[in-house]
């Protein structure tokens, strides 16, 4: 039983499953601390975000299950990722952004993405 377990965990993850590691889920994340998101930033971070979750996956690939330096290249990623998001708040929506909590599966990166301000 406990293989099983492990087994579909896994092939979650490889999947890009998982909490909070969809674009859709990432934006719901962004909205519940941002407010006042509108349409065109809605499209606009959904594209950030889908273009990180591939890259991400690529990388996650690649690295064939070394965590250590898959963290290593995506910590720069995330924080790229954060700086495009920024560019596209407004000044309000910014601080907001900054002020969401930081740690592993509750920043706008996803699992272990806090925020790189």
């Amino acid at each position: 039983m406990c293989l099983f377990v492990i087994g579909a965990s896994a092939a979650s993850f490889a999947q890009g499953g998982g909490q909070g590691r969809t674009p859709a889920a990432q934006l719901e994340r962004l909205k519940g601390a941002v407010t006042g998101i509108t349409a065109d930033q809605e499209t606009k971070i959904t594209a950030i975000y889908t273009a990180q979750t591939k890259t991400m996956d690529s990388l996650r690939t690649a690295a064939n299950g070394d965590m250590s330096s898959m963290r290593e290249k995506m910590q720069p990623m995330r924080a790229a990722t954060n700086a495009k998001i920024k560019a596209v708040l407004t000044a309000d929506q910014q601080k907001q952004f900054d002020a969401m909590p930081q740690g592993r599966g509750r920043g706008p990166g996803g699992p272990g993405g806090a925020p790189a301000n």
